[in-house]
């Protein structure tokens, strides 16, 4: 049992309640919430420690496709899965993470479902991780989908790791910006100013403007800090915890420039490899599409993935009902009829998402490239205004003296 805090409302008055239960997780709190005659809004996990503990114990994807990867070696090797499990265990080096095989172990040697074990802990396994365990222990190719998930997380986990560090020079060069602007405005528009106060010489009109900005920024620092601040922290929450914050950050996502065709080839890439997953593994044809959709993790374009569900439902095939869709990439489709005709409509998915995901390779590549000089061009442009307004005015007035 795990204890979660809940908000929620009295059914009868419709009073503002929070407190603490005890549950297995946070679908069981929920239940007993509604039996208990309260609507829950809100059910987080108990956190005593606060975010500390929070960063402390999370289970980083390293840590979660190591163990799988284990698992399905000893599922693949005629081990019993309880015994599969405690070998895991000992294994394990996270302590978070060993924490949780524990948990698994324990629930499959009191008789619960592999599925059932790891449906426990949605906070460490997501949608496609329970669909691919629930589909390999049906079918009895468990070691396959495990295989299948480390190799799609390894995957996963590699294109994010090169979005980052595709982006560490550019964060570098911005920073470096930022702090060459910051000290040539403390350090060196000062001295002008007493320079040109000293000699009871006028200021330029440039050097007046940065002696202004440096002492507006100087009497009224902690209110710009306030202001950014609040503006930053507001923004985070309404496109972090509200529903018209999420679809607006996911609409940008996929509609601004330089960056909307990335993040369009992320998603359909994740479409088709997580398609292919299910498929390959034996999950029906509807229930393979909707968590497909699930795993493209945007919801404007899980929402016009959404549309093509009915499509098949009709009885059309995949490659019809996806065609049309706006943030659908025309491969996909493509491959996907030619896999109909075949039969191998998984490893048509498969080839389609491989051309993406090396089409995404590229373009993080050259826009790591495109955007360096771009930032270079910017830091030079500002520099360029700081020491028009400095060192300039400094050399007229000794030529002017001289």
């Amino acid at each position: 049992m795990r204890r979660f805090d809940y908000k929620a409302k009295e059914k009868a008055t419709g009073k503002s309640v929070k407190g603490s239960i005890q549950a297995n997780d946070e679908r069981s709190a929920g239940r007993l919430l509604l039996e208990q005659g309260y609507v829950p809004s809100s059910i987080v996990p108990h956190d005593k420690d606060g975010v500390l503990a929070k960063y402390k114990n999370r289970i980083r994807t390293k840590d979660r496709i190591t163990f799988t990867r284990q698992f399905s070696t000893l599922i693949g090797a005629g081990l019993p899965l309880a015994a599969s499990l405690r070998s895991v265990s000992e294994q394990t080096q996270s302590k978070p993470m060993k924490a949780v095989v524990e948990e698994i172990s324990a629930s499959v040697e009191a008789g619960k479902s592999l599925f059932e074990s790891f449906s426990r802990r949605p906070d460490v396994f997501n949608n496609v991780y329970l669909s691919l365990i629930k589909a390999g222990e049906t079918s009895g190719t468990l070691d396959i989908a495990l295989k299948r998930l480390a190799d799609q997380e390894e995957k996963d986990e590699a294109l994010l790791s090169r979005i980052r560090s595709a982006m560490v020079y550019p964060a570098i060069i911005l920073v470096t910006i930022i702090g060459v602007l910051a000290f040539m405005m403390i350090a060196v528009v000062p001295q002008v100013e007493s320079l040109y106060h000293d000699l009871k010489k006028p200021l330029p009109e440039l050097t007046k403007a940065l002696v202004g900005l440096t002492n507006f920024f100087g009497a009224y620092w902690w209110l710009v800090a306030i202001f950014v601040i609040g503006i930053a922290g507001g923004l985070f929450f309404y496109f972090k915890n509200t529903e018209p914050g999420r679809k607006t950050r996911d609409s940008i996502k996929v509609h601004v420039p330089l960056f909307g065709k990335l993040f369009r080839k992320l998603y359909v890439s994740r479409f088709a490899r997580t398609a292919e997953m299910m498929l390959a593994t034996g999950v029906p044809m509807i229930e393979s599409i909707k968590i497909a959709i699930g795993a493209a993790n945007n919801i404007v374009v899980e929402e016009e993935y959404s549309k093509s569900i009915e499509v098949i439902k009709s009885g059309k095939p995949l490659s019809e009902a996806i065609k049309d869709r706006e943030y659908m990439l025309p491969l996909v489709p493509q491959m996907a009829a030619i896999g109909e005709e075949s039969g191998r409509i998984d490893e048509m998915l498969g080839k389609a998402a491989q051309v993406y995901e090396t089409e995404l390779d590229q373009q993080i590549n050259t826009l790591s490239t495109m955007i360096e000089p771009i930032l270079m061009v910017i830091m030079a442009g500002l520099i360029g205004i700081v020491i028009g307004g400095t060192l300039l005015p400094i050399y007229s007035l000794v030529t002017s003296i001289t």
